[in-house]
């Protein structure tokens, strides 16, 4: 056995069952594809490495088969490669990967030529309707090149696929391994959430002291942006509304920010709230201090804050929202019917149709544990926030049907 056959699947599989082509072309960024195989492969791909000469240049082709398990195309034979692996024929791959990709073979793509074992692949699959994305990664002059920008509209319009690049130090860097990874996910995983507006409401409140101080909640926010995440991946159109958050926002996820309570209900009351499904695991304060002008001077033996209670977004939102609802309550009780007997009089009290309860004891970093509440359903969680993530929308679907 391979050692690539170890990690498969071992983050998740998302890509269970699905081939992909890997082209690898000449630009320096080729280095990373040996993390980009292995992150495809995590997620439950197979992975065939095809290398144009250029490429063998900067990366041996023996790394790739270190990465994949399947040693390099780095020329066509009598095997005719192109054909078993994006030919109309009976196992034929999922999605061709074009990563990185220069300049030069972007426009000999959309021009036809096929002179490198990458760009046969392409014009098969283009032939095939086999779906291919491009990750450009160049000099920033290149791809500032009018011909190369409408090289690259022309082969959008035939449907293929593009992960910009970063525009950096003069440079179209190739996109992180992350987005790539979740963009492929989301172009040939199961796509269960396709034509679907998820809203997703994350992170903690800042209510205001005076102009310098605030009182918040220990929140990171990581359970709210693995929701969108794992929302995007599975096809859906999503906005993140996020509160203070110590987790850096994948930026290709459309993600607003809010303060205080009263700036999140100000949101949801200009929204349209045209979402099949809004999901609020923010840690949204109860009170909200009296708020002073300028900065309460320092020294003094006492300080007392007049708090008053916040109104409940979940109401607002309520009120404007007919789709399906999911809620979070975090308990510090210790007895389990306890905990989902709150919830699940807080799920009537605001209208949820999902209520996630857990304890403060049992929320992790990482992972979590939690009783998710539905339709006279209650089903004890304990795993990874992405994990929870996943069981959260996959409840959320049944809404749907």
């Amino acid at each position: 056995m391979h050692p690539s056959s170890e990690i498969r699947g071992n983050k998740d599989n998302a890509l269970s069952g699905k081939k992909i082509v890997l082209g690898v072309t000449g630009s320096i960024a080729a280095v990373e594809t040996v993390k980009l195989a292995r992150e495809l492969i995590r997620r439950g791909a197979d992975v065939y490495p095809v290398m144009s000469p250029a490429a063998t240049k900067i990366i041996h082709p023996d790394s790739l088969y270190f990465a994949t398990g399947h040693r390099p195309i780095t020329e066509l034979t009598g095997a005719v490669e192109h054909v078993q692996l994006c030919g109309d024929v009976e196992g034929h791959a999922d999605l061709l990967l074009i990563a990185p990709s220069t300049a030069n073979t972007i426009s000999k793509i959309a021009c036809g030529i096929d002179d490198t074992p990458v760009t046969t692949f392409a014009t098969t699959a283009l032939g095939t309707g086999i779906p291919v994305m491009i990750v450009p990664a160049m000099h920033g002059t290149m791809y500032g090149n009018q011909i190369v920008m409408r090289n690259i509209e022309r082969l959008k319009r035939l449907g293929v696929g593009f992960v910009e690049p970063e525009i950096r130090e003069k440079k179209a860097k190739m996109a992180d391994n992350y987005e790539i990874v979740s963009r492929v996910v989301r172009a040939i995983g199961k796509g269960d959430l396709i034509g679907k507006k998820v809203l997703v409401i994350a992170g903690a409140t800042e209510e205001s002291v005076d102009d310098m101080r605030i009182i918040t909640n220990r929140s990171s926010g990581r359970t709210g942006i693995e929701i969108a995440v794992e929302a995007f991946e599975r096809g859906a159109d999503v906005d993140l509304w996020l509160g203070k958050s110590s987790v850096k926002v994948p930026y290709w996820i459309n993600s607003e920010r809010f303060t205080d309570t009263a700036s999140l209900i100000k949101k949801v009351e200009e929204s349209m709230m045209d979402y099949h499904a809004v999901i609020v695991p923010a840690a949204i304060s109860d009170y909200s201090p009296e708020r002073q002008k300028g900065k309460i001077v320092s020294g003094m033996p006492e300080l007392i804050l007049r708090m008053r209670p916040t109104e409940k977004v979940l109401k607002h939102i309520r009120k404007r929202f007919e789709g399906a609802l999911v809620a979070f309550k975090l308990e510090a009780v210790e007895d389990t019917e306890e905990l989902i007997r709150r919830a699940e009089k807080k799920a009537e009290e605001y209208g949820a149709d999902v209520m996630v309860a857990n304890r403060i004891s049992d929320v992790g970093r990482e992972k979590t544990k939690a009783y998710i509440i539905w339709k006279n359903n209650v089903k004890g969680f304990e795993g990874t926030k992405r994990e929870l993530a996943m069981e959260i929308l996959s409840i959320v679907l049944g809404y749907f049907e």
